[in-house]
């Protein structure tokens, strides 16, 4: 499970989510008002709140989803504000804060194996071209990575605190470079060990384990 999933009944499934969230995230583009853009990000973090009071995952987790963003967005808007005035910025900002908080929640809240089954589904009709459990697994490899760059940032962090180096932006920069690149080999290395990479196969890769 990603980022400490709660189960519990009644929870809606995956597809009906991921349908919700491809809207949303659509409608977010479509939108250019700052006032509109900020009930977004309101409505998303609400949501967020109930969910965390339903004990469905936790308010780190959620802050873990929105802060490595923050490094990026703050320099990005801060440009924005030079080149098209301070409306723009905010626009930007807003935007790619209630998009990620979206998909935070969604993350957060469902289950790898559910999502697995969500793109299987979608996917059946195009089964003879396409291989929907490795297009499956290959997206929710991307949305795992999100949260786990995001502890593997604010590991670096603390680190880099504790050495009296936070304001190096070398310091912070190498090792997550590093420890990701570590990591993603020891996925690879351990999907081989699955037998994820000899074809199409009967038995799907599980990363709920």
């Amino acid at each position: 499970m990603i980022g400490g999933v709660a189960a519990g009944p009644g929870r809606i499934p995956a597809l009906v989510k991921l349908g919700v969230l491809a809207v949303f995230v659509s409608s977010l583009v479509a939108l250019h008002s700052p006032v509109a853009l900020a009930i977004a990000l309101a409505g998303v973090l609400a949501l967020a709140g109930i969910l965390i009071a339903l004990r469905r995952f936790g308010w780190r987790a959620f802050a873990a989803q929105l802060g490595p963003v923050l490094w990026l967005v703050v320099p990005a808007a801060a440009l924005n504000a030079w080149l098209a005035g301070p409306e723009a910025a905010a626009v930007l900002a807003l935007r790619v804060l209630a998009a990620v908080g979206a998909a935070g929640i969604f993350t957060l809240s469902t289950p790898v194996p559910e999502l697995l089954d969500a793109i299987g589904s979608l996917l059946r009709p195009f089964r003879r071209w396409v291989d929907a459990d490795r297009v499956g697994l290959v997206l929710a490899l991307t949305i795992r990575s999100v949260p786990l760059v995001a502890g593997l940032v604010g590991a670096v962090r603390e680190a880099r605190k504790a050495r009296g180096v936070e304001r190096s932006l070398r310091a912070l920069a190498v090792p997550v470079v590093l420890r990701t690149i570590q990591t993603a080999e020891e996925l690879g290395e351990a999907l081989i060990a699955r037998g994820a990479d000899d074809g199409p196969s009967e038995e799907r890769v599980s990363l709920g384990r």
